[in-house]
């Protein structure tokens, strides 16, 4: 095809560009070498990629798309619940309906600058730039790796027609602007970009987050959009000849910034203490718990000891107020018995000819039935055919639609209340710590993901404060959203670990010590510990997902919480922690003129206690939990 005839003109080209295309297949390379051009086309320009074997032919003005080997068809539908190896290469919606479709190789692209929303540059230690670039539509392009160098000269390139305006909240991500518009005044609230239209998706989330999420969340890696700006914040564009732009060390100054400004200091040493393992000496005479704090740290220090658990989970969960004296607690349970059987009662006289005419009762029954069939089969109070526990379990999960039912039953939620009715070993006492566990995690099972979006977006603020080397791997994989993250974040870890060291994990996070996001910094210390096998190795999208489920069973549940608290306080006592950073820990503290909360100094950094400090402010040596070295706290506030 003569490009001319397309009123076609090179503006830039750069060879020795490539692109990973995280096929599954083995035969199938996955890195293929390529250009990098801008055109312009009927004096419309583009950003376009075109394989080093397709030299000579023009690629076609569209957003991805690939040509079916067989019928000539572009191949857009595909289960959801698993990655044909295609399909991060066709994942952007083609929602511009003046943009043609014409005939393309497998993996050639064109991108109208005018579509380009983002790009991120970053580097490997190997000293390997790539790119990663988001359209309008909130779809990011599969990253392209410059082994030759030269995203200097394209970035200078495209400065010819659009603005590159540095984002706030990540300095390697630039953010583009036509020169001839006024949206630079637009609000980022108006560009929608975390809608992702995907309605369908959604609906297939709520009868399978699992399977659903880890299709439809690999195809928009960088769904959680780290080129949003607060509302609040000043827009001060800066481009490749702004002065004030800071410089970098690498061979490309001007675009390599740093996420994480801040210099974090050496993490400390963190050892864990005993189980709770006295209950009496905390109550008075009327059976009033004294120092309910101290028990917290305690649990947040070394969990609960088995006997007492059935005890301690409930005031954790809210099923009696940690005010509440013994007398008042016997009227608490005679209510809540009461009110559960009430609940019962109600799904249990609907006939059949009723729930035949209710649709939403029918699924979640159906739902349950499924899933109580497959939940914890390894536990004897689960095992075996006709156990009375997989009775109760499915009773507790039925009665749960009556008392929520506009959530209703969602998969996952099984894995929760397994270990609640292990430990009360009880139909009502289960029920109302379900509840109590919900009210932390509802909104993980939304319909709208918005919560679990938001939680993958602190994950990945905490990540790269923590770890910038280990997000740029990530990312340069099409594996920056950490959606393999998804299942832990849903169900805390509930699979990743024994069933034994989720009672006891689960217990240290109803504490919400030392914050209320700790089971991100659980994330983060699992991430880190396996970042020498990911850095450097040949993993792609899906090995990057296979080596995280693998590790299950595998984790050692003491090394991940000392090392989770311990970044904690690495993050904490760091005096110029970036404000989403302390945002995420909650340690931010909005204006000076407000007050500063307590436990905290008016940069939002924490008071510890030294362990003699914690010894002389308490009636017990027992509450003398602190762990070794001198950063490592014995209080939380």
């Amino acid at each position: 095809m003569d490009p001319k005839a397309d009123n076609y003109k090179l503006i830039f080209e750069k060879e020795g560009v490539y692109l990973h295309t995280n096929a599954k297949k083995s035969s199938q390379d996955t890195s293929i070498p390529g250009f990098i051009r801008i055109v312009e086309r009927a004096g419309e320009p583009a950003l376009e990629w075109i394989p080093l074997e397709d030299e000579g032919r023009s690629a076609p003005a569209v957003l991805f798309t690939r040509k079916d080997g067989e019928g000539g068809e572009e191949d857009t539908k595909f289960d959801p619940g698993y990655e044909p190896d295609w399909a991060v290469i066709s994942t952007v919606k083609r929602d511009r309906e003046h943009v043609p479709v014409k005939e393309t190789s497998q993996w050639s692209f064109s991108l109208p600058l005018s579509e380009l929303y983002s790009l991120r540059r970053a580097r490997f230690s190997l000293g390997r730039n790539f790119l990663v670039l988001t359209s309008r539509g909130g779809h990011p392009l599969p990253p392209l790796h410059f082994h030759r160098g030269g995203t200097r000269e394209l970035l200078t390139a495209l400065q010819r027609y659009i603005i590159l305006a540095s984002s706030p909240v990540d300095g390697r991500l630039f953010l583009a602007y036509p020169h001839d518009s006024g949206a630079l005044s637009q609000s980022f609230d108006e560009l929608h970009l975390l809608d992702d239209g995907g309605s369908d998706l959604v609906s297939r989330f709520i009868q399978d987050p699992y399977a659903t999420t880890f299709g439809g969340f690999s195809k928009v890696t960088n769904f959680f959009r780290g080129a949003l700006r607060p509302p609040e914040s000043p827009f001060h564009p800066r481009t490749a000849a702004d002065p004030n732009m800071p410089h970098s060390n690498d061979e490309e100054p001007g675009f390599e910034l740093i996420t994480c400004g801040a210099e974090l200091g050496p993490r400390p040493d963190v050892t864990r203490g005993q189980p709770l393992d006295k209950w009496e000496e905390f109550l008075d005479p009327e059976g009033c718990i004294q120092n309910p704090e101290q028990i917290k740290e305690l649990v947040f220090r070394g969990g609960i000891t088995p006997s007492l658990r059935k005890e301690v989970w409930k005031f954790l969960l809210g099923f009696y107020p940690w005010n509440s004296t013994a007398k008042e607690r016997d009227g608490i349970l005679r209510v809540k018995t009461d009110e559960y059987f009430r609940m019962k009662v109600q799904w249990k006289s609907v006939t059949e000819e009723q729930e035949m005419r209710n649709s939403l009762l029918r699924g979640y029954r159906n739902l349950i039935e499924r899933d109580v069939s497959r939940t914890d089969r390894h536990n004897t109070f689960f095992s075996g055919n006709d156990n009375p526990g997989l009775t109760l379990l499915h009773d507790v999960l039925m009665t749960y639609c009556m008392y929520n039912f506009d959530l209703g039953y969602v998969q996952g939620m099984s894995d929760l209340l397994a270990p609640l009715l292990f430990v009360t070993q009880n139909e009502v006492e289960s029920f109302w710590c379900l509840t109590g566990f919900m009210e932390l995690v509802h909104q993980n099972f939304e319909e709208s993901q918005e919560a679990m979006k938001h939680q993958l977006l602190q994950l990945s603020i905490l990540l790269k404060a923590l770890d910038p080397e280990l997000c740029d791997y990530l990312d340069s994989q099409d594996s920056g959203s950490l959606c393999f993250c998804f299942r832990w974040l849903l169900i805390w870890f509930k699979r990743e670990f024994s069933f034994e060291d989720i009672l006891t994990l689960w217990e240290v996070l109803w504490t919400r010590l030392p914050c209320e996001n700790f089971h991100l910094l659980i994330a983060c210390s699992i991430l880190e510990s396996q970042r020498g096998e990911l850095i450097g190795s040949d993993h792609d999208f899906n090995t990057i997902l296979k080596h995280i489920n693998e590790l299950t069973m595998k984790l050692d549940l003491q090394t991940v919480l000392r090392e989770a608290e311990a970044i904690y306080l690495q993050l904490s006592q760091c005096k110029d922690l970036p404000v989403k950073v302390r945002e995420v820990l909650g340690l931010y503290v909005p204006s000076s003129s407000e007050e500063v909360s307590p436990g905290s100094d008016t940069n939002g950094t924490p008071h510890f206690l030294s362990q003699s400090q914690a010894g002389a402010t308490s009636t017990d040596p027992s509450c003398n939990v602190g762990a070794a070295g001198p950063h490592t706290p014995t209080t939380y506030p």
